[in-house]
């Protein structure tokens, strides 16, 4: 009896590892969502608004325009310009609609329609919408920053 209860405790084991070994097909291949970034410059002069003193990154607030919540972001200041940073938009299917506003001074909004899509093993993001309202813009497409052009 000893012996069949090893033989079937040690089966377990070899049948565990035996699982654990084996390779998944596909790996991990997991694509995360684009990062926004959108630097905020004077329409007329193309100076960066907090680099010259104009705002301060503490009057930033964004807020979700479907349900009033605080949306997180990042200020990262860089040597020339200064970047505002919204991200894991797209990490799960979902629809956003942020207003963007700097020292009570209504900057834009967002719109964005991201579907996460699950192919080949793989999981990325595609953005089936995505709208920047109320403002003029640019984007440059290799830093991916969209510049938002204000008019003071």
């Amino acid at each position: 009896m000893k012996a069949t209860i090893r033989f079937i405790i040690l089966f377990a084991i070899i049948l565990s590892q035996s699982c654990k070994n084996k390779s998944d097909p596909c790996g991990e291949c997991f694509t995360p969502p684009s990062d926004f970034k959108f630097e905020i410059v004077d329409r007329a002069t193309g100076e960066d608004l907090f680099k010259n003193g104009t705002f301060q990154p503490n009057q930033i607030k964004i807020i979700s325009l479907f349900d009033s919540s605080d949306v997180q972001f990042k200020f990262i200041e860089y040597p020339t310009i200064d970047i505002i940073q919204t991200q894991w938009i797209g990490a799960t299917t979902e629809t956003i609609y942020y207003s963007f506003s700097i020292s009570s001074m209504n900057i834009f909004r967002l719109y964005i329609d991201a579907e996460r899509i699950v192919e080949n093993c793989c999981s990325y993001t595609r953005y089936n919408e995505i709208r920047i309202e109320d403002v003029e813009y640019e984007t440059n497409p290799d830093s991916e920053i969209i510049k938002i052009l204000v008019n003071l």
